[in-house]
């Protein structure tokens, strides 16, 4: 018995001796990524510190926009189709730090249609917009199939509605991946409506940050009135538990990460980490 004991006695020491003490450190829980998970991280707070801006009432436009920008998604002419069945692709566009992305269209193969109309802000200086296509997978990451930089047309700029096809890069190299057919107007700042210039802009982001609110898109009153019935609130007990475990971040944006995850304690908490990791 006395040897038993004493045998789990050094067992228990041994095991001590590997647990670590003192401060956890800086990378402690952080996932680093790839350099595109690390970009969506990056734009996801982001949107969750303008969203809390927005929360708190700063309605009023950046001093640095130039205007807004619509962009119609209409369809891709691809080279190949990869995979052992049809490609469900779809499309993601990012301007500057706001991102969108088309529905699925499921057995859309080579030729997928979306016909998806975006708009945003257009900050000064952006020039250009990156857009990918991605094959979506049931049980494994979906497969970016193609992408490429587009420069934003100067006849768009001046006013024109410009309907132009795009080249796409890929496995099949630069811009042998296909085309990317897209629709592109643009309304100087000038010219929008103070209606419009004095709503928050705002659309429930889909993949990959479920339930995030970026600014981008003006919806109708109806669409604005099925966004705030989707996104349930959530208990002051939870904000208070919340806070507690965070009480050097502001309330405010608390309680608008709260609200970006449908009120959901543990999206908050993780977004929450992600946001003070940095």
């Amino acid at each position: 018995m006395s040897e038993t004991a004493g045998t789990n006695n050094t067992g228990s020491s041994d095991r001590r001796s590997h647990v670590m003490v003192g401060e956890l450190p800086s990378d402690f829980l952080r996932v680093n990524g790839t350099p595109q998970q690390q970009q969506c991280m990056a734009d996801e707070r982001v949107a969750q510190i303008l969203q809390a801006q927005q929360q708190a009432g700063y309605y009023s436009m950046p001093a640095n926009i130039k205007g807004r920008i619509n962009i119609s998604v209409v369809q891709a002419k691809l080279i190949k189709n990869y995979g052992l069945t049809r490609m469900d692709p779809y499309c993601r566009i990012r301007v500057g730090h706001t991102v969108f992305e088309t529905p699925t269209a499921y057995n859309g193969g080579k030729n997928p249609q979306w016909c998806k109309d975006v708009q945003c802000y257009l900050p000064s200086g952006v020039e250009n917009m990156y857009v990918e296509i991605f094959d979506e997978k049931s049980f494994t990451a979906d497969d970016r199939v193609a992408w490429a930089y587009v420069n934003i047309p100067h006849a768009a700029l001046n006013g024109e509605t410009v309907d132009e096809w795009f080249p796409l890069s890929g496995k099949q190299g630069d811009e042998k991946e296909g085309t990317l057919n897209l629709v592109i107007t643009f309304t100087p700042v000038e010219n929008l409506p103070p209606a419009v210039m004095q709503t928050p802009m705002v659309f429930p982001q889909v993949q990959p940050y479920p339930g995030v609110v970026m600014p981008g898109v003006v919806y109708p009153p109806q669409q604005q009135m099925a966004v705030q019935q989707r996104q349930p609130g959530f208990t002051e007990e939870d904000f208070k538990q919340v806070k507690d475990m965070f009480p050097n971040m502001d309330d405010d944006i608390i309680r608008s990460v709260f609200v970006a995850n449908s009120g959901n304690k543990d999206s908050t908490i993780n977004a929450l980490l992600q946001m003070s990791a940095d």
